[in-house]
């Protein structure tokens, strides 16, 4: 029996109430145990996706599955898988892939963390109905909370049968089988692309990226001030980028910077990288894929623009934010700004005033406050 207790979340937030798996992964490798023994160790029959901290992955190795390939979002579930695999000496029974072709190209079993996001879901079910086998095995899971009957339908658009589990420990699993012909799918459709009037810039979307071609009312607001924010900055960084919308805006406004947007997953990067290229700005925005702004050096910023989430996954937890005051704190040159919108009842001004420096409101309105930090 695989031991799931053992597994860490590290290096992403870790809480009491926050684990490295959950009964909706246990389910699923149950549910799926007989398929994925019968592939043996033959390598590639084993896709999975959205393997949070290495759960699905590591017990499938467990069992004698090597050649698996994995695609994760954020990049701390694959550092987190990395250091799990490691100390369980099964680092060499998986690769990691990007959502593309390749990751499930003749795969015969894919296991799935369902997405939160059904246009998640719908580019993940059409890229494994085209290419992998023709008798692949989908089993798809996630905790009943976040489950819907819509999720059925996006799956039963690329599947011809699709049936579910009993619920376990409020847990089901989805099991999708024979994919539809190739010319029944909506291939091609990612990245989406969407044109927003205010704004007068494209907008382009993977499925997992968040608010997807739509403009979140926070990035929105902070775009209302942010032409005055360091004007006499020459680096900027849209951290948490999602989109690139705040990078590219940035940039189409002020031709003098040079940006970088980064963001720890997969689908914002693809998608603020097509953002920045569909507005004629690609050679300005370096988009990179990083955990808050390691890769950055410090005092090399004099702009930060920054809308924070305040979930971790289905949690409320403002763990990331005050992770990501710290970030802008070391790469902020002295005297740089940092520009943050958050939702007013979480209360953030103290914290930036302890981690970055003197802060002053902008804006607020009913629902969000602007503020810019000087850093010390």
């Amino acid at each position: 029996m695989f031991e799931y207790a053992g597994l860490r979340r590290w290096p992403d937030v870790e809480g009491e109430n926050l684990f490295a798996s959950d009964a909706a992964d246990r389910l699923i490798a149950e549910v799926a145990r007989d398929a994925v023994a019968a592939l043996g160790d033959s390598a590639g029959g084993l896709v999975i996706v959205g393997d949070a901290y290495g759960a699905l992955t590591l017990a499938a190795a467990a069992g004698g599955a090597r050649g698996i390939r994995v695609h994760q979002d954020p990049l701390t579930g694959e550092q987190a898988l990395a250091a799990n695999a490691a100390a369980l000496g099964l680092a060499d029974a998986y690769t990691q892939h990007p959502l593309d072709a390749d990751l499930v190209r003749g795969a015969r079993v894919v296991l799935l963390r369902l997405p939160r996001s059904l246009d998640a879901l719908d580019e993940i079910a059409t890229l494994v109905a085209e290419h992998a086998h023709p008798e692949v095995v989908v089993y798809a899971g996630g905790m009943l909370k976040h489950m819907s009957m819509a999720m059925n339908d996006v799956l039963g658009a690329a599947f011809d049968s699709v049936t579910a589990s009993l619920a376990r420990q409020k847990a089901r699993v989805l099991t999708a089988e024979r994919p539809h012909p190739v010319a029944d799918l909506r291939t091609g459709r990612w990245p989406e692309r969407a044109y927003d009037d205010e704004l007068g810039v494209w907008v382009c979307a993977h499925g997992a990226a968040f608010a997807g071609t739509a403009i979140d009312i926070g990035t929105r607001f902070l775009l209302s001030v942010v032409d005055d924010a360091a004007p006499d900055a020459r680096t900027a960084i849209d951290l948490g980028c999602g989109t690139g919308v705040l990078a590219t805006t940035l940039a189409i406004r002020r031709p003098e910077l040079r940006v970088i947007a980064t963001d720890q997953s997969a689908a914002a990067v693809a998608s603020a990288t097509a953002t920045a290229a569909a507005n004629g700005v690609a050679d300005r925005v370096a988009v990179v894929r990083d955990d808050g702004l390691s890769a950055q050096p410090d005092a090399s910023a004099d702009l930060i623009v920054l809308n924070p989430p305040f979930h971790i996954g289905s949690a409320v937890h403002t763990g990331v934010a005050h992770r990501m005051f710290a970030d802008a704190a070391r790469v902020l040159a002295p005297g740089g700004e940092l520009w943050t919108v958050w939702n007013s009842h979480l209360g953030y001004r103290a914290a930036l005033e302890r981690t970055v420096g003197p802060t002053r409101q902008i804006a607020r309105n009913a629902k969000f406050t602007v503020t810019a930090s000087r850093r010390r």
